[in-house]
């Protein structure tokens, strides 16, 4: 079974950084891709950025770009999220994804993923 598990959340004013983390629990998962999600009250879950291995190419959300920069190790089955000029409409729940199998870049939807963290909070204060 593998789990993935975030950690970095946590209460940060505006305009300040919060950096997230994600590692999966086993060494066995070989993936082609992992990204970041958030989940606001109310709302759905969206895509934040991905990471491809192949080619190490990244991909994010309008809403996040020249903002959040998204960086790893495949070897460790590892991720980042450097989240830097933080708002309060970045308040959310923030999942980590992985996805085991070849997927068309960029891996968007949240269908496309097959494990998931259990989620970090990210609270921005204005």
């Amino acid at each position: 079974q593998v789990q993935l598990v975030e950690s970095g959340g946590g209460l940060v004013q505006a305009g300040g950084s919060l950096r997230l983390s994600c590692a999966a629990s086993t060494r066995t998962l070989s993936s082609y891709a992992m990204g970041w999600f958030r989940q606001a009250p109310g709302k759905e879950r969206e895509f934040v950025s991905v990471i491809h291995w192949s080619g190490d190419r990244t991909y994010y959300a309008d809403s996040v770009k020249g903002r959040f920069t998204i960086s790893g190790d495949n070897a460790k089955n590892t991720v980042y999220l450097q989240m830097n000029s933080l708002n309060p409409e970045d308040t959310a729940v923030y999942y980590c994804a992985a996805r085991s199998r070849w997927v068309v870049m960029p891996a968007t939807r949240k269908s496309a993923y097959d494990y998931w963290g259990q989620g970090t909070q990210v609270t921005v204060s204005s």
